[in-house]
């Protein structure tokens, strides 16, 4: 018997029985915060894994099965340009346009693929913190300077943190560096157009499945419309797809045009986007899984299953645990925590150093749906909040998240996630500070 572990078990016994039993149920704060828990695990599920995760896990497939590890490398290998790696990696976000966690699966795809651990990190940073729409609606909410400062701030976050994880693991980063030297320049099997295509048509699903709405009383401009006919959109790159999986991927045109007309039904069906989508990727994996003409298109499905087995479950536990702590914030909801909202309230008030620090930390741990970071700040910043605190939450909230932190420690270890986590806290509290005391 090993002492350390029985003692280990035994400590967790202890901590769960002992928190059940001073469960403290009759704390009206308790049940709130219990009732926020359940609100945003809902929310989180009905808004966020079937349009956004889903598709984002068949991304990371295409990257882990069709895209050559020569070409991972060429562009984020520890051998790659510094200058092209970390130029892709922190623009990336204007492509992408994700949250926290639906670039968890394409940051693990590209890491195990061998990308350098600077512009993996990057794009890591850069995928949710560099999205257009965001930007646009944190310059006309809450001012230009603000929507400036933002974007030079996120870019310059995204290859500052990549330079020094790389330089702080320099002696990892040199022996990838080595290894990666000896690997064989295996040929494409098909032209990187179609694995372009391929790839950018499951982006821009995804892009346009979760387009917001620019903001309130907007009824003209492009990115309205661009909103009002987003699903038009989501149906044409659908259509691409069709076509993706009949001439690049070469499945049997009878079954997908049978699965395009299965899915395409439900659509018309239903009111909810939701169904089309769940009935969409059922046809897609089935396909692919059932596709004996090409063993990678069998492979892109199971690795899609493996990034969701990976992923989902630490999402889940962080989802809860944000929750209960931070409480439900989205849209016109705003649930408690059991952290009381007036703390935070009075801790990010003025510009000093602790308002800074702490809204950095308060960003870096509470989870942002894509756009909710504005109109959160907005209602923070009509409470007191500091100018340059609302920097601080604006630089570190999109890119970081508790379900994020958890899924990232799965893919690099703890202690890189503390040093990446620690990174973004400094250089958000710092880059408050300053713009604080200009503004």
């Amino acid at each position: 018997m090993e002492l350390k572990k029985e003692l280990k078990i035994l400590f967790w016994i202890v901590v769960v029985f002992l928190g059940a039993f001073y469960m403290p149920l009759e704390s009206e704060r308790f049940q709130d915060a219990i009732a926020a828990t359940l609100d945003l695990t809902r929310w989180y599920a009905q808004e966020h894994v079937i349009l956004c995760l889903l598709p984002a896990f068949f991304i990371a497939g295409v990257i882990s099965v069709f895209v050559s590890q020569a070409a991972v490398l060429k562009y984020f290998g520890a051998n790659a340009k510094k200058w092209l790696a970390y130029t892709v990696a922190s623009v990336s976000g204007t492509i992408l346009a994700v949250c926290s966690c639906t670039i968890l699966p394409l940051f693990s795809s590209i890491h195990k693929r061998g990308a350098g651990l600077g512009p993996a990190v990057a794009f890591l940073y850069s995928g949710p913190a560099i999205n257009i729409l965001a930007i646009i609606l944190t310059a006309r909410i809450l001012g230009f300077e603000m929507g400036v400062a933002r974007v030079i701030g996120a870019v310059t976050f995204a290859i500052v943190i990549g330079l020094v994880m790389s330089f702080i693991y320099r002696k990892e980063e040199k022996q990838k560096k080595e290894e990666q030297m000896n690997i064989p320049e295996v040929p494409e099997k098909r032209p990187m157009w179609q694995t372009s295509f391929h790839f950018f048509t499951l982006v821009l699903i995804l892009v346009f499945a979760n387009w917001g709405r620019p903001g309130e009383g907007v009824t003209d401009g492009p990115w309205y419309w661009i909103w009002a006919n987003k699903w038009n959109l989501t149906g044409f790159f659908s259509l691409m797809l069709v076509y993706s999986l009949i001439y690049v991927l070469k499945i049997k045109w009878q079954w997908v045009v049978a699965g395009g007309i299965i899915t395409a039904a439900s659509a018309f069906l239903t009111t909810s986007p939701l169904v089309p989508m769940i009935v969409g990727v059922s046809v897609l994996s089935i396909i692919t899984l059932l596709d004996k003409q090409d063993e990678e298109n069998r492979e892109w499905t199971l690795a899609t299953w493996d990034f969701a087995k990976q992923i989902m479950p630490m999402l889940a536990i962080g989802v809860v645990i944000a929750g209960f702590l931070l409480g439900s914030t989205y849209d016109d909801v705003s649930m408690p925590g059991i952290i009381p909202d007036h703390w935070v309230s009075s801790l990010v008030g003025g510009n000093s150093i602790w308002a800074n620090l702490f809204a950095s930390v308060l960003g870096a741990f509470m989870y942002f749906a894509t756009l909710t970071e504005v109109p959160i700040l907005q209602g923070l910043m009509a409470s007191g909040m500091g100018k340059g605190p609302a920097l601080a939450l604006l630089l570190a909230g999109p890119s970081l998240s508790l379900p994020n932190m958890l899924v990232i420690r799965s893919v690099m270890g703890t202690q890189k996630t503390l040093v990446f986590v620690l990174l973004v806290v400094i250089m958000a509290t710092a880059s408050g500070l300053i713009y604080g005391s200009l503004f």
